[in-house]
């Protein structure tokens, strides 16, 4: 698939035009109230480990903003949910392929004799280990996961078993696990997909990879937003998350010869629950759940519920689909308020006059032509995260933060590789070192008003008086801070040192 400068530039549109402050962490009034199916973040990207051209790499996170020393339970997922990865293939809004992870969590009850008295009963120990916790059988609790492959509807579809795998656990301090890093890849595991090839697995706890002031920023932006990239504080830097993350041969993802695939996360719990009022011992024997999987958590591209959506319809994105997004969701997009949020806090910085916002719309639903827009002539406009698996990945040492930004003149702003044109990034996928948030800040402001590009296709810099600004949120996380190896997102923090 072959792209010119000018069709590479609009495919920042697709960043949202009201995008921008924070990833998805606590986005929706109802996800607040069930932390274990909240997804965090989306990432999808053509890896760039040594000799793996041919695969991509999606990271799902969930569980936000863990504390590491969050014991004596630390963060397991939900035995009764249902977590999924959608694949798109063809541009119709509707998954294709669909990886289901369900998750058990199992007991290993440590006993001790206390006192000394054999005729006495064992006592069971309050924390989660006893030992070195790498070695299971100090450890009182594991969690397994089943990996199923659907093909067709996410429900009804055709099924296949990958496996049964084993999750590590929780960074519980430098005690526990004297070596926690070669502890966890050993969790990484062969994901064997049939035909199509050989992919990897890994399920486990992982560094926060998004970097924001988060406080700073939901308190009116209350920062600098012309400042310096790295002028302000990353408050997520001492933070969790918990990656379900694959690499899978980009043969096992595409149909056809169309490069593009698009990807959605979601997580659904069971529609009934009954609390039960004398729960025996054991873990998860607090309630009984049962009925028809019921979606409550949904999660394409980074910001969109969190700032774009109206606080009124979020819980309702959250149990949308894709394919009904133009239906339900338009208006937020045709209509952005966070620009028109930041002109008020910030004349200097008037927002884009051009509404509807009719360039974003295009580009953000569809993806952009010979960029990553399904080669589908009925495509149906949606909210997923697209890629062009045919460009070439970039290694973490020659990436540019910015992304697809980085070939729009007058962006560039003195960061390493700074100079360095690279469509490889977000918004034609998303990787781990990514600056979404600097990058979305400034295509809300209009930064494709000035980019050259006809009238009919997007604004012109009349349009956008602020649309040559430099907007950031001052915290930056750049690929080299990350691995450069599957599952690239770094060794979480430990709970003690």
């Amino acid at each position: 698939m072959k792209y010119t400068t000018k069709a590479l530039i609009s495919a920042m549109a697709i960043c949202l035009s009201a995008s921008a402050v924070a990833s998805s962490h606590r986005e929706a009034p109802s996800i607040t109230k069930t932390p274990k199916v909240d997804a965090t973040d989306l990432y999808m990207f053509n890896s760039y480990e040594n000799g793996r051209a041919d695969y991509v790499t999606i990271i799902a996170n969930y569980l936000p903003l863990q504390d590491a020393y969050g014991g004596p339970n630390y963060f397991a997922l939900d035995p009764d949910a249902l977590y999924e990865i959608h694949i798109d293939n063809n541009g119709d809004a509707v998954e294709d392929i669909t990886f289901q992870f369900d998750f058990t969590q199992n007991l290993n009850s440590i006993e001790i004799d206390s006192d000394g008295d054999s005729s006495t009963p064992n006592v069971a120990i309050p924390l989660v280990n006893a030992g070195d916790a790498s070695n299971p059988a100090n450890v009182q609790t594991n969690e397994t996961y089943e990996v199923t492959m659907v093909k067709g509807d996410r429900r009804s579809g055709s099924r296949t078993s990958l496996g049964s795998f084993d999750k590590p656990f929780d960074y519980i301090g430098t005690k526990s696990f004297p070596d926690y890093p070669t502890y966890a890849r050993s969790f990484i595991k062969n994901l064997n997909l049939g035909s199509c090839g050989n992919g990897k697995v890994f399920v486990g706890q992982r560094a926060e990879g998004f970097a924001i002031d988060l406080g700073k920023v939901f308190d009116l932006i209350n920062l600098n937003p012309l400042g310096e990239r790295d002028g302000g504080t990353n408050i997520l830097a001492n933070k969790n998350v918990t990656s379900i993350a694959m690499e899978v041969p980009k043969a096992c993802l595409t149909a056809g010869s169309d490069p593009v695939v698009g990807a959605w996360t979601t997580a659904s719990v069971r529609q009934a629950t009954l609390v039960n009022g004398n729960p025996g011992s054991g873990i998860n024997t607090t309630a009984k759940k049962g009925g028809a999987w019921t979606q409550v958590s949904r999660l394409g591209m980074p910001l969109v519920n969190e700032v774009v959506i109206g606080l009124k319809d979020k819980d309702k994105f959250n149990a949308s689909e894709p394919k009904d997004d133009v239906a339900k969701f338009a208006p937020y997009v045709f209509y952005p308020t966070l620009p028109a949020l930041i002109e008020t806090l910030y004349p200097s910085a008037p927002a884009p006059t051009n509404f509807p916002r009719q360039d974003l719309v295009t580009a953000f639903l569809t993806g952009v032509p010979t960029v990553n827009k399904p080669a589908n002539t009925k495509q149906v406009p949606a909210d997923m995260l697209r890629l062009n698996t045919s460009i070439a990945a970039v290694a973490a040492a020659n990436q540019n933060d910015l992304g697809v930004l980085s070939i729009i003149p007058g962006q560039d702003d003195g960061r390493p590789n700074a100079n360095t044109d690279d469509v490889a990034g977000f918004p034609n996928g998303r990787r781990p070192g990514d600056d979404v948030t600097d990058i979305a800040l400034r295509v809300s402001m209009g930064a494709l008003c000035h980019a050259g590009l006809p009238a009919a296709v997007t604004c012109v810099p009349a349009d956008a008086a602020a649309g040559k600004a430099l907007f950031t949120d001052g915290a930056l996380k750049p690929a080299t801070e990350f691995d450069s190896v599957f599952p690239y997102l770094t060794t979480p923090n430990p709970g003690s040192r």
